[in-house]
């Protein structure tokens, strides 16, 4: 084999193994991304007790803001 054929070989093996580095540090990132989104989205730190249904009807109208058609 020539010695100009093996560099290139190594260096193709370089940059592949370069490649699936950066994938998986890219892929281990997103997942801690969507674990924290997870646990927020989930999170037990709402009310322990549930709203009773007019609680909820009072609860949804004050979110509301009026709108002003003038």
């Amino acid at each position: 084999m020539k010695h100009s054929t093996f560099v290139a070989v190594l260096l193709f093996l370089a940059g592949a193994v370069g490649a699936l580095t950066a994938a998986w540090l890219y892929i281990r990132r997103r997942e801690k991304e969507l674990d924290e989104y997870e646990q927020l989205l989930f999170s037990e730190d709402l009310d322990d007790e549930p709203l009773s249904a007019e609680e909820d009807v009072d609860a949804a109208e004050e979110v509301q803001e009026p709108v002003d058609e003038a």
